[in-house]
This record gives structure tokens, C-alpha cells and sequence, in this order.
């Protein structure tokens, strides 16, 4: 499937801002089963300096600066991707190591064999240790459940469990709140989930992109109506002390992300992966607006 996506974000400033420097998360990963075709960011006003770098999981991050006194800060990305359907995850008691094997695997050992995935075992910024995580995920994962199957649950009762409201929760909000509250975002209920493995002694990472959304039937496609979306990996060892593999769950739509979600970037939870931060000397009040269009463009 080729998807176009237009991310828009621009900030509206008073006073204005002297000047800044930002980074941006917006350009999509290149993955084995979804090919960045094209990408191109338009910055208004002009940047004075533009860079792009990778960080420590791959993601692209561009890098500009302003040196001129401006009003307001429209950020366009415009990116074409090819995507494929990815493996779905392999469910059933043969599917996946027992967790409890996992978190043995992960438990730290002098001299162990090292693997990637243990950066994603330990709590983060939006992630944090909390008994209530523990007591929420351990439903799912009773003696001798795949690592996977009990993911699938969590996945499904999270769903269940939950109400989604746009206006619930601000991005700051503890992610131990949310759970409490039992509502919130996408965001919220990825860093939820991840909460819950982390707390099992389970890899999990926060996946950052986008959702190809349906309108009603008869209705056009409506221009900046979508949004960034957000969802949750887990990780599957593979057998024999083997490198494994990462599967998707998306806890918001209580699926597995298919050939209609596009990866942007990948972390430990959305302070790894924001799509904007930047520093500003100025602009002590301000008004941010974001609109995503996610288009499908080989329907003709």
C-alpha cells in the first residue's frame, strides 16, 4: 500500500521569539516491510542552519535553527511510503517462549551474552516502576503464558478496560494516573502497556507513526483531520539464547498493526520520539496546532 502523509504543526507566538533551535522526529523509518519512498520538510520562516542525524535507535532527527524574530512556526513534512503487511504475531502456546523464560533471559547476569532488546526492560521518562502496573498486567500472564499470548491479552483487556478521550489527559500526564482513571489517549495507553511488560521484567518499546483512517461511507477524506497515533512492540527471544524478534500490538484499536500504519520512530516512550522539541529565547505565550492527512495513493 502507498500512503502520503502531510504532517503540519505550527506555533503561533507572543511576544515573538528572538530566536530557536529545534528537532524534529517527522521523517519514517525505512523498515523490511515499509519503504520511505520520499520526504521532504518545508520550515516557514526560512532556517538559518539544517542538519539530519540518527539517534541511538535508528530514527532520523533533522536539526534547525532560526536567527530572525518571528511570529509563528509552520513545520511541514511531507512523506510517501510503501508499506507491506508485517508478520503477525504467532500465538498459541508454541508460538513463543513461556514469559517467564523471557524475564529470565533478561535478568542481569556477569558475562551474559548481551541483547539488544534489554535497553527496553528498564523504566524511562513516561515509563516508570509502579506496583499498579504490576497488579494490572498480571491477569494476562498467568504460569507458562507465551510471552505474546499474554501480550495479546493485555492488549485486549487495555481495550476493554479503557475509554478513549481526546481531552482526558495532557502529554505530561503520569501514565500511573491514566491507568487509574482507566482513560486516555493512544499515547497513554501505549506507555501503559509498555508500564505493565516493564514491570514483568518483559521488553517493550513505544512505536511512534501514523494510522490510515476510514471515513464514513459517502464522506470525502477530510485534509488534516487525522493524527498521530501510537502503539506498543514487544519482544519475542528467539530460541537457543538466538536474537528474536520485535511484534506490534496496538492496545488503542485492540489489533495488530497492518499495511495501513506507517513507523515513524521508535524509543523507549514519547520523550525519545516527539515529533517537535526545541528551545526558544522569546515567545512566552504560545498557541501549537497540529494536522496530520493520512491518504492512500494507489486507489484509483
Amino acid at each position: 500500500m502507498r500512503l502520503g502523509i502531510t504532517h503540519e504543526t505550527r506555533y503561533d507566538y507572543s511576544p515573538q521569539v528572538e530566536t530557536a533551535q529545534h528537532m524534529a522526529h517527522l521523517k519514517p523509518l525505512q523498515t523490511a516491510t515499509q519503504t520511505l519512498v520520499s520526504h521532504r520538510l518545508e520550515i516557514q520562516p526560512e532556517a538559518a542552519q539544517t542538519s539530519e542525524t540518527r539517534d541511538v535507535f535508528g530514527n532520523a532527527r533533522a536539526f534547525f535553527s532560526l536567527q530572525t524574530a518571528h511570529d509563528e512556526l509552520c513545520v511541514l513534512a511531507h512523506s510517501v511510503v510503501e508499506t507491506h503487511e508485517p508478520p503477525q504475531p504467532p500465538l498459541g502456546p508454541d508460538g513463543s517462549l513461556p514469559w517467564e523464560q523471557v524475564r529470565e533471559r533478561f535478568r542481569y547476569r556477569a558475562g551474559g551474552r548481551y541483547d539488544p532488546a534489554a535497553e527496553f526492560v528498564f523504566p524511562s521518562v513516561y515509563v516508570p516502576r509502579h506496583d499498579d502496573f504490576l497488579a494490572y498486567a498480571r491477569p494476562s500472564f498467568g504460569a507458562g503464558v507465551s510471552v505474546l499470548d499474554g501480550a495479546q491479552s493485555l492488549m485486549q483487556r487495555i481495550f476493554e478496560d479503557f475509554t478513549y478521550a481526546s481531552n482526558s489527559t495532557e502529554i505530561n500526564t503520569p501514565a500511573v494516573e491514566a491507568l487509574a482513571q482507566r482513560k486516555g489517549v493512544c499515547q497513554d495507553f501505549a506507555h501503559i502497556m509498555i508500564a505493565c511488560l516493564r514491570g514483568l521484567g518483559l521488553p517493550a518499546r513505544y512505536v511512534s507513526g501514523y494510522l490510515l483512517t476510514t471515513p464514513p461511507p459517502g464522506q470525502p477524506r477530510l485534509v488534516g483531520s487525522d493524527a498521530s497515533h501510537a502503539w506498543v512492540a514487544v519482544y519475542s527471544p528467539g530460541e537457543d539464547g538466538g536474537l528474536g524478534q520485535w511484534f506490534d500490538f496496538d492496545p488503542t484499536n485492540n489489533r495488530s498493526p497492518g499495511e495501513d500504519y506507517v513507523t515513524l520512530a521508535i524509543g523507549r516512550d514519547y520523550a525519545d520520539v516527539s515529533p517537535m522539541r526545541g528551545v526558544i529565547h522569546g515567545g512566552a505565550n504560545h498557541r501549537l496546532n497540529v494536522a496530520v492527512t493520512v491518504e492512500p495513493l494507489d486507489i484509483q
